[in-house]
């Protein structure tokens, strides 16, 4: 996608705008994907494909059925105007990372942390919790597109979409946690290091918590 950004963080809970937050507040988690309209209320996956979707919030690819999805599901509830997800693309094969957004949407995890029905190859959620999984379902409507790649097909979606419904009614939900980079002695396996800067640490927190500040409108 164009315009690669990085960073996590915050947004809080009265209303505001995006735009006017430190350029590094919103998505939380770097990675290869395009930026649009903050405010738009749809974000788009292009899997395995490398589409565009003007208009959207957020577009870009996701290829791995975990950490792929578990980076999908940090960035989409930080923003509460996103409450549409466009799946479309080919899928990654033996992955089948749509498949798996599709099934933690509808079934949530196991015990294990496994998404319940995905038929990708290790589709393991080891990084948010539950919380975050049940604000993802609660929050969002997919739109299962699996396949499509037409672009103009695609922003046709994102326009019927993007002004369709209300910012969700609950403060973003933030699930990772900036600190300064350091040696971590005794770091819990659920850990991972997203980019300078961003550790999630899946043992430091119970329920993800909203930053004090504006949040989108």
């Amino acid at each position: 996608m164009t315009g690669k950004r990085s960073a996590i963080s915050d947004d809080g809970d009265k209303g505001g705008d995006l735009r006017r937050r430190d350029p590094g507040g919103w998505p939380p988690l770097r990675g290869d994907y395009g930026l649009g309209d903050p405010d738009s209320r749809i974000a788009v996956v292009t899997l395995a494909s490398h589409l565009t979707a003007k208009g959207s919030a957020i577009w870009g690819p996701c290829k791995t059925e975990n950490l792929g999805v578990e980076k999908v599901v940090a960035n989409l509830i930080s923003n509460t105007n996103i409450r549409f997800l466009l799946i479309c693309g080919d899928e990654s094969k033996g992955h089948l990372p749509g498949d798996s957004i599709i099934a933690l949407h509808k079934n949530g995890i196991d015990a294990d942390g496994r998404i319940i029905g995905s038929r990708g190859a290790i589709p393991f959620i080891e990084n948010l919790a539950r919380e975050a999984i049940e604000r993802f379902q609660r929050q969002v409507v997919l739109i299962d597109r699996i396949g499509l790649i037409d672009e103009g097909e695609i922003e046709g979606i994102v326009r019927e979409h993007r002004s369709l419904s209300e910012p969700f009614p609950e403060p973003p939900m933030v699930v990772v946690k900036r600190r300064a980079m350091r040696p971590r002695e005794g770091a819990s396996s659920g850990d991972a290091v997203f980019g300078e800067g961003v550790v999630l640490d899946a043992s430091s927190w119970v329920v993800a918590e909203a930053i004090d500040g504006p949040a989108p409108s």
